[in-house]
């Protein structure tokens, strides 16, 4: 295990010295978000107020936002991927064809004005003027008025409104599991500035890349649904649904909707979800941070879900002392979208009629949260950095915890790379995560 993190942080501290032989930088962000949801339309509308910094040393005289739902979209970057890849996700697709001569038809193609995904923003400042900006598919770019010099702090001032489109990937409305809301790369996020310039790649397949901020994010929703995701609930007396103090009154406010107010420090993403029909438990662990199991009232889940949960502890306790200490204080397991994909504290998890079912995945997105949070690598560019080492040592933990074995990694790994050599499929692992010729090639290079 020794060898392995002085391998990887060989790698990390050589490519931060090749950035820059002087001093290394990274840009800042501070959200601040007020959004009302319309659940039963699936609609919401928000404001968002960034403060950015620049600590490069560079003059911006652009910036660019990310507006990722605008992908679920008919004739999006997305939908002619995955009518133009051979293998597309089997999520995302219909087989028109037959099992033995199948032929694929994008799920995206057929969405309806009331189905798509979007995100529109309907004004932009800048320091209190107004921006001219212009939009590509899913990237906005903003033509500043004055240029971000280098250590200077601007301030962005946004109204938005966006439509969550039918789950087809990752995010979306009514999942598989029937989860109402399922809200990753749901808002407006600037694109990530580093030596390299500006990552402002459409979102066509897969991995994401973010700027490090911190996050004040309050969500105006139905008072039957349970909320959870990114960050630390600021008001857990005014909402109730498993985060109050039981000690304590509740004092819930009067209307249709509450007030769900979280904060998150030091990430580069937030995400949530939420349901009328969610069951939320806590497990406090040893170490002091919080497990949030959030998941669908239904009995077919309920004994895997429980399960899991002492687990997930043993997991973070492995990954505590084999990697680093965990830096927040909580980490949420949320039932939601298709899969399971890792986010800023917080993973979405399909399903969980067994233990099997979602036990290993959730090992993984939890290892994710020292590789692709707290390492932030671009995952876009190099996923194997990210999801080759969460493989690795989720294995390791999965060996020991689950199987009863020595922790050690073993030969079932190399499978798949076998395959794709023997099939003349491999291609560079330099890639860019959306540019392989072949999802298999990305998911087993990676």
């Amino acid at each position: 295990m020794n060898r392995f993190f002085v391998v990887l942080f060989t790698i990390i501290s050589t490519a931060v010295f090749a950035q820059n032989n002087t001093s290394y930088w990274q840009q800042h962000a501070d959200y601040k978000m007020v959004v009302d949801i319309d659940a039963e339309n699936y609609q919401y509308k928000g404001t968002q107020e960034l403060i950015y910094t620049n600590n490069s040393p560079d003059e911006l005289n652009f910036v660019f936002y990310h507006l990722y739902f605008n992908a679920f979209q008919p004739n999006s970057e997305m939908d002619a991927r995955l009518q133009a890849v051979p293998d597309p996700d089997k999520r995302m697709v219909n087989n028109i064809g037959t099992k033995e001569n199948p032929v694929y038809e994008s799920r995206i193609a057929k969405l309806k004005p009331n189905e798509i995904g979007y995100l529109k923003v309907l004004s932009l400042k800048q320091n209190g003027k107004d921006v001219t900006f212009s939009i590509d598919g899913t990237v906005l770019k903003v033509t500043l008025n004055e240029a971000i010099q280098p250590g200077e702090k601007v301030k962005f001032d946004m109204t938005f409104e966006g439509q969550v489109p039918v789950h087809i990937r990752r995010a979306g409305r009514n999942s598989v599991d029937g989860v109402a809301l399922s809200m990753a790369q749901w808002y407006p996020k600037m694109a990530e500035y580093d030596f390299e310039g500006w990552h402002a790649d459409a979102y066509i397949a897969r991995e994401f890349h973010g700027v490090w901020a911190n996050f004040d994010v309050t969500l105006h929703i139905d008072k039957t649904y349970t909320v959870g995701g990114t960050g630390y609930l600021q008001n857990p007396q005014e909402v109730g649904h498993g985060y109050e103090d039981k000690t304590k009154a509740l004092k819930l406010p009067k209307g249709k909707k509450l007030k769900w107010h979280f904060v998150a420090p030091n990430v580069h993403d937030f995400t949530w979800a939420a349901d009328p029909n969610y069951v939320h438990d806590i497990l406090k662990t040893a170490n002091g941070t919080e497990l949030h199991f959030i998941y669908k009232k239904d009995k077919k889940y309920a004994k895997a879900w429980k399960a899991v949960q002492p687990l997930t502890e043993k997991a973070l306790q492995y990954f505590n002392e084999n990697i680093g200490e965990y830096p927040w204080k909580q980490y949420s397991v949320i039932q939601g979208g298709d899969g399971g994909m890792e986010y800023a504290m917080c993973t979405l998890i399909e399903g969980g009629e067994t233990l099997n079912d979602i036990v290993g995945t959730v090992f993984h997105e939890l290892a994710h949260s020292w590789f692709q949070q707290i390492l932030a690598t671009n995952e876009s560019k190099h996923s194997w950095m990210d999801e080759g080492f969460t493989s690795y040592v989720s294995t390791m933990a999965s060996s020991l915890i689950l199987e009863g074995g020595d922790g050690k990694p073993n030969a079932k790994g190399y499978k798949n790379y076998f395959y794709a050599v023997k099939n003349n499929i491999e291609e560079p692992l330099t890639t860019h995560a959306d540019r392989f010729n072949t999802n298999a090639a990305f998911g087993i290079g990676s």
